[in-house]
C-alpha cells in the first residue's frame, strides 16, 4: 500500500485536505498514475454564526457581540487564505525535454534518446524503486509505425532519509536513456517526430505531481550521425549507470528469513557499505545494513521487508561504497555496483563471530522489550520533570480533597486519569506516525514548534491560573480541585482531561531512557510503536494509578480542610509561571509584535474571568446573564483571535541563524562533517526553547565556566542545534541517533571513532568524565592551540 502524500498547507486558520493515492487507471498508459483529491474551503468565504436569540428578551450588547464576532472572522479569512494559491504549471518546481544523442537516425539502427530532467534546488524525483514512498518516473511513448522504445536506463539514485522513510530518487539534472529502434524500411530524406508523456513526482517538504508533453524530430540519413550537443551529457548519464564490477565476486544467501550479500575481492570497503534495492518489498529500506568482515571478504547483513511473502529468488539492486570510495573497473573507477545475486541457499557461517565495522550510535537499536521497559522507566521519571509538577500537583490536591470517599470511586478516578494520560500518547503518537509517513519531518514535541500551539496553550494556563486563583468558578473545572459528592460525574470527566493536560504539558520534557524508546518506536511498526508509546503512558500514570487504589497510601494524605482553598490559589502561580515560559518560547518563534499580541489576549481573557466572577451563573439570570455570557463569548474569541494573529507575525525581526553565545556555532552537517575531517573533536547540543530539560541543562552543565574550560582544553568545536522552529536537517540529524526528539548530546572524538551519547539529563560530572576519555588535540595541533573552536 503506498502512503499518502501530502501536497499543500495553508495558513493555521484553514487546512486543506490534500492526498494521493496510485490505485486509478490512466488515461495515457498501462500504468497506474496519481489520483489527486483536494478538498478545501472556497477562497474568500468564512464560517457563518447563528446566534439564536429573542429579540424582545435580549438587550443591544448580543448583537454587538455577535457583529464583533463577524468582523473578527471576516478580517481573518484574507489572512487565511493568503497561502492557498492555485498553480496550472503542469511541471511544478522542474522541467523536462526529449534529447536524443543523434542529429539524423539510420534505417534499422538504435539510437538513445533521454528525458532531461532538470529539478530546481531542494526539489527531488525517484528511482524506478522509489523506496518507501514516491513513485518512479515513467514515459509512455507514442511513437511513429515501426519504431519500439527500451526500458528506461536508470543512473544510480541517491538516498534520502526522510524521518522513519528511507527513499531513493535524485536531485539537481538526470538523464534518463531509453534505446529507441527504428524499422529497416525508412526513407533517407524524410523526417520522423518522437513523442511521449512524461511523468514523474516532484517532492520537498511536499510532493507533486508533474507532467510534460515530450517531442523531438529527427531526419533519416544512410548514416546516422551523433548530435555534438549533448555527446557529453550522454556520456556523463552513461557513467552514472550501475556496472559489475570486476575482480569482485557478489553472492546471496538467505539467513533466517533475512538475507545476506557476501563480497570477495581486494580493497573492500569496511564500512559505508549500502544495497539499495532494485524491487520493492524485498529489504527493509530504513534496517541498518551493518558490513562484518573476514579477511578480503565482506558480508553485508539485510533485513527482509515485513511485507515480502517469500518469493525473491535474488537480489537485484545498486550496491554503493561510503562517499568518496569507487568500485575497480577496466576503464575508470565506478561509483555504484550493478548487482544481480541469485539466492543460493541458507547462510552455513557465523555472522556474530566476525568482527563488525561501521556500527555507530546510528546503527544501534533497542529489541521491542528493552524498548518497552525504557519507554515505562522513563514514562515514571516523567512526573519528575518541571514541565509536568503545576498539573500533577493539581491531581495529587484532587486526591486529598477527595480522600474520604470510597475506595472503587478513588479507583475511578485514579483509572480515568490514566486513560486520559494513555490516550492523549496515543493521539500524540498517531498523529506523530501519520506525519511521517506521509513524508513529514517532525518529531516528539513537534506540536511545540507551531506557534499557534504555543499561543493557545499559554492562554489555557492562564486560564486555569485565573480560575485556581478566585477570580471566577466554574461548574465544572478542568484540574478537578472543586466539586461536591453530588457532582461526582463530572469529577470523573475532570480526572480524564487532567491526565490529557498532563500528556500535553509533559511534551516538551524528555526524561532518561525516553529519547531511545521513542527513536526506536519510530523505526518499528505501527503496532510496535503504539505499544511502546502506551508504555510510556502506562509508565507515566502508575503512580497515580497505585494511590488511588491503596487505602493506605491515601490515608496519609492530609485530611481536607480549609487549607485546601489556601493550596489551591497558591498553586495558581505555577500555572502563570508556565504561561511566561510559553510567552518566552512564543517570542523565539515570532516577532515582538506577536508576543504584544498573546499579551492582549491574556488581557482579554482576564476580562473575561472577571465578567465571570462578577455576573456568576447562579446570582443573575433573564437579560443580565445573557448579556454577561455573550460578553464572555465576545471577549474570548476575540483573545483566540488576538493568540492567532500573533502566532502568524513571523519570525523576530532580530532573528539570526548564530547561537546567542559566541562559542556555539549553528548547527550545520556539512560544517561538521568538515571539521570533524580537520580531527577536531566536536560536541552537538540538539536543544529547543520550549524543553525544559533543554534549559536546565544548558545553565546548570553546559553554560558553567568548569565545563566551558573544559570544552577549551581539549579543543572542542562547539555546535548548537535549535530545533524551537521545525527544521527538517535537525530532525534527519535526530533520526541516525535513533532519536525523534531533543535534548540530545553527541560528543565526536577527533580521531574518527564512533560518537558518545551523553544521557537526557546532564550535570558537569558527566560531561568532564566524558570530555576525560578524548586526546587533548591542542597538543598536536599548533593551530588549536591559540584559538577557541
Amino acid at each position: 500500500m503506498e502512503h499518502p502524500i501530502p501536497l499543500m498547507r495553508t495558513s493555521p486558520m484553514r487546512r486543506t485536505v490534500d492526498s494521493c493515492t496510485h490505485a486509478v487507471q490512466p488515461q495515457h498508459g498501462p500504468e497506474p498514475k496519481l489520483l489527486c483529491i483536494v478538498m478545501r474551503r472556497p477562497t474568500g468565504t468564512a464560517p457563518k454564526l447563528r446566534i439564536p436569540m429573542k429579540q424582545n428578551h435580549v438587550s443591544p450588547l448580543p448583537r454587538t457581540v455577535g457583529f464583533g464576532v463577524l468582523l473578527l472572522l471576516w478580517m481573518l479569512t484574507p489572512w487565511a487564505s493568503a497561502t492557498a494559491q492555485p498553480s496550472d504549471d503542469p511541471s511544478p518546481h522542474s522541467e523536462a525535454a526529449l534529447v536524443s544523442e543523434v542529429e539524423t537516425i539510420a534505417p534499422g539502427e538504435p539510437f538513445t534518446v533521454a528525458m532531461h530532467l532538470q529539478m530546481d534546488d531542494g526539489w527531488h524525483s525517484y528511482w524506478k524503486n522509489a523506496g518507501d514512498s514516491g513513485m518512479a518516473s515513467s514515459i509512455d511513448w507514442n511513437l511513429p509505425e515501426g519504431f519500439s522504445a527500451g526500458e528506461i536506463q536508470w543512473p544510480h539514485p541517491t538516498v534520502k532519509e526522510e524521518g522513519p522513510l528511507v527513499t531513493y530518487g535524485y536531485s539537481g539534472e538526470i538523464m534518463l536513456l531509453v534505446d529507441i529502434t527504428p524499422p529497416d524500411d525508412l526513407e533517407s530524406g524524410t523526417e520522423v517526430t518522437l513523442a511521449g508523456r512524461g511523468d514523474w513526482l516532484i517532492c520537498e517538504d511536499i510532493c507533486l505531481p508533474a507532467h510534460a508533453d515530450l517531442e523531438t524530430t529527427l531526419s533519416v540519413d544512410a548514416d546516422a550521425t551523433p548530435d555534438a550537443e549533448w555527446d557529453d551529457a550522454f556520456a556523463q548519464a552513461r557513467a552514472q549507470h550501475p556496472r559489475p564490477a570486476e575482480g569482485v565476486s557478489v553472492q546471496a544467501y538467505r539467513s533466517d528469513g533475512s538475507f545476506v550479500l557476501e563480497l570477495e575481492g581486494d580493497d573492500l570497503p569496511d564500512e559505508g557499505v549500502r544495497f539499495i534495492p532494485g524491487e520493492k518489498r524485498t529489504i527493509s529500506n530504513t534496517a541498518p545494513q551493518p558490513v562484518m568482515r573476514d579477511g578480503d571478504t565482506r558480508y553485508l547483513a539485510l533485513q527482509a521487508s515485513e511485507y515480502a511473502d517469500g518469493s525473491t529468488e535474488s537480489l537485484r539492486g545498486v550496491l554503493l561504497g561510503p562517499d568518496g570510495f569507487s568500485w575497480s573497473m577496466s576503464d575508470r573507477p565506478h561509483p555504484a555496483l550493478a548487482v544481480d545475486a541469485p539466492l543460493e541457499g541458507e547462510f552455513t557461517g557465523d555472522l556474530s563471530a566476525l568482527s563488525e565495522a561501521g556500527t555507530g550510535a546510528s546503527s544501534t537499536s533497542l529489541s521491542l522489550w528493552g524498548a518497552l521497559g525504557f519507554a515505562f522507566i522513563g514514562g515514571l521519571l516523567l512526573n519528575l520533570m518541571p514541565c509536568v509538577f503545576p498539573v500533577i500537583s493539581l491531581k495529587i490536591l484532587g486526591f486529598a480533597k477527595k480522600s474520604g470517599e470510597q475506595p472503587r470511586i478513588m479507583r475511578r478516578h485514579g483509572g480515568l486519569f490514566a486513560a486520559g494520560v494513555v490516550v492523549s500518547f496515543w493521539v500524540l503518537a498517531g498523529l506523530l506516525l501519520a506525519l511521517r509517513a506521509a513524508g513529514e519531518q517532525i518529531g516528539w514535541g513537534f506540536q511545540l514548534q507551531s506557534p499557534g500551539f504555543i499561543a493557545l496553550m499559554a492562554l489555557l494556563f492562564v486560564g486555569i491560573g485565573l480560575n485556581l486563583s478566585g477570580l471566577f468558578e466554574l461548574g465544572t473545572r478542568l484540574t478537578s480541585v472543586g466539586g461536591t459528592a453530588q457532582q461526582k460525574a463530572s469529577g470523573y470527566s475532570e480526572s480524564f482531561l487532567t491526565g490529557v493536560l498532563a500528556t500535553i504539558v509533559a511534551t516538551p520534557c524528555t526524561a532518561p531512557l525516553m529519547g531511545a524508546a521513542l527513536g526506536v518506536a519510530l523505526t518499528m511498526s505501527a503496532v510496535e510503536a503504539m505499544s511502546i508509546f502506551t508504555a510510556l503512558g502506562v509508565g507515566m500514570a502508575a503512580p497515580y494509578v497505585v494511590l488511588s487504589s491503596v487505602p493506605a497510601l491515601l490515608n496519609r494524605l492530609p485530611k481536607p480542610g480549609p487549607w485546601m482553598e489556601t493550596m489551591k490559589q497558591l498553586l495558581a502561580f505555577p500555572m502563570f509561571a508556565t504561561a511566561l515560559w510559553l510567552v518566552w518560547v512564543f517570542g523565539q518563534q515570532v516577532s515582538i509584535d506577536g508576543v504584544a499580541l498573546l499579551l492582549g489576549a491574556f488581557l482579554l481573557l482576564g476580562l473575561a474571568g472577571w465578567v465571570l466572577g462578577r455576573w456568576p451563573a447562579m446570582q443573575v439570570e433573564g437579560r443580565t446573564w445573557m448579556a454577561s455570557r455573550a460578553v464572555v463569548t465576545t471577549v474570548v474569541a476575540g483573545a483566540l483571535a488576538l493568540a492567532l494573529l500573533g502566532a502568524g507575525t513571523g519570525a523576530p525581526a532580530s532573528a539570526s541563524t548564530q547561537p546567542t553565545d559566541a562559542n556555539w556555532q549553528s548547527f550545520s552537517t556539512e560544517q561538521v562533517d568538515a571539521v570533524r575531517d580537520e580531527g577536531t573533536p566536536v560536541f552537538i547540543d540538539f536543544t529547543a526553547a520550549w524543553c525544559l530539560t533543554c534549559q536546565v541543562n544548558k545553565r546548570t552543565t553546559l553554560s558553567t565556566e568548569s565545563v566551558q574550560q573544559a570544552f577549551d582544553d581539549k579543543g572542542v568545536h562547539l555546535v548548537r542545534a535549535d530545533w524551537t522552529n521545525r527544521n527538517d536537517e535537525i530532525t534527519q540529524a535526530l533520526s541516525k541517533f535513533n532519536r525523534s526528539g531533543v535534548p540530545l548530546y553527541v560528543l565526536y572524538p577527533g580521531d574518527g571513532s564512533d560518537p558518545v551519547l551523553l544521557p537526557e539529563v546532564l550535570t558537569p560530572q558527566i560531561v568532564m568524565d566524558a570530555l576525560n576519555e578524548l586526546p587533548d588535540t591542542r597538543n598536536d595541533n599548533p593551530e588549536l592551540a591559540s584559538e577557541r573552536p
